[in-house]
């Protein structure tokens, strides 16, 4: 009870009390040789193992960095993370305007770099690990980092686009799919289920979580409708940079991972596959695409979790 209770004490808001015995599973993950949660620096056998005291605090800042590299984000962090969402936000409305039969995905990177240059921001794709443009472009059986090129988009096809920014060294990432004329019945279904799995994800997105709880939620779902998840490609911290701990797999079980805590910022961006989960990746180095070549669709939102759920700081309707 000894830990139960300082554990208590440090979380110590309305809505946190209501979740307190949720977080004290990552109490009881804490090892002998693990840094102390008090944020001192000393191992938890040095420290605190063997305190009676109930107020010790819990440095939840310096604890999720020590133990899992997580670096939770303060108000002036979160403020310019919000700002770039919203101007990923903007460019995303502004090519869904666009789209059309007959454009190219290269026009729509063309869009976005410019978007890009006029509102003082530089989009982080570009030039990351030798990725060639300024915005990913995954069409119909494309799972993920679709290179922008001269392929001509047509009627019946699905399209995602994936924005990221960096405001004065801050990042936010979202990408929506698109259907380009009229859908077919299998587009229409396998974007509908992959927006449902989002939604299914964000009802557990609060304080006391777990990272497995995400990535059940969306398994769950989306197996449900008689399609797969992908494995090889995950969610994942953001924000002071464009890929940070942790990662946020979209399967698991519930109730294993990391305990959410407020200011954890991270992606979740389900890619749901109308067939088979399997992917190869091509020549590109980039491209993954679907091993039976079916449909695939996904949508990403980066997430805060606050004291009483969670902000979508690139918010949009599913």
């Amino acid at each position: 009870m000894r830990r139960l209770n300082l554990l208590r004490k440090a979380y110590d808001s309305e809505v946190a009390r209501e979740n307190w015995h949720m977080l004290k599973d990552e109490w009881k993950k804490i090892g002998r040789n693990e840094p102390c949660p008090c944020g001192n620096g000393k191992k938890y056998k040095k420290c605190c193992l063997h305190k009676d005291t109930e107020d010790i605090p819990i440095d939840y800042k310096k604890w999720y960095k020590q133990k899992y590299d997580i670096r939770l984000k303060e108000p002036e962090d979160i403020e310019k993370i919000r700002f770039a969402g919203n101007l990923v936000i903007e460019t995303l409305d502004a090519v869904e305007a666009a789209l059309r039969p007959g454009l190219t995905t290269d026009e729509i990177n063309t869009m976005v770099h410019r978007f890009a240059e006029t509102h003082g921001v530089v989009p982080a794709p570009l030039n990351y690990r030798g990725f060639p443009k300024s915005v990913c472009t995954s069409v119909n059986e494309v799972i993920c980092h679709g290179i922008p090129g001269p392929e001509t988009l047509k009627d019946g096809d699905i399209i995602n686009v994936d924005v990221t920014y960096i405001y004065q060294g801050f990042y936010a990432d979202a990408s929506k799919t698109y259907f380009v004329g009229t859908p077919s019945p299998e587009a229409r279904r396998i974007v509908d289920v992959t927006a449902e799995s989002l939604k299914a994800a964000m009802e557990l997105l609060k304080p006391g979580s777990t990272i497995g709880d995400i990535g059940w939620a969306i398994q769950r779902y989306a197996e449900s409708r008689n399609c797969s998840v992908v494995r090889e490609f995950v969610g994942h911290g953001v924000g002071f940079d464009f890929h940070e701990p942790p990662q946020i797999p979209h399967f698991g079980k519930k109730g294993q991972g990391v305990t959410l805590v407020p200011g954890m910022v991270f992606t979740v961006e389900p890619m749901i596959n109308l067939g088979k989960p399997d992917l190869f990746v091509a020549d590109d180095g980039w491209t993954a695409i679907t091993s039976d070549r079916q449909l695939s669709a996904q949508f990403e939102q980066t997430f805060l979790i606050t004291e009483d759920g969670f902000e979508s700081l690139t918010p949009y309707e599913l």
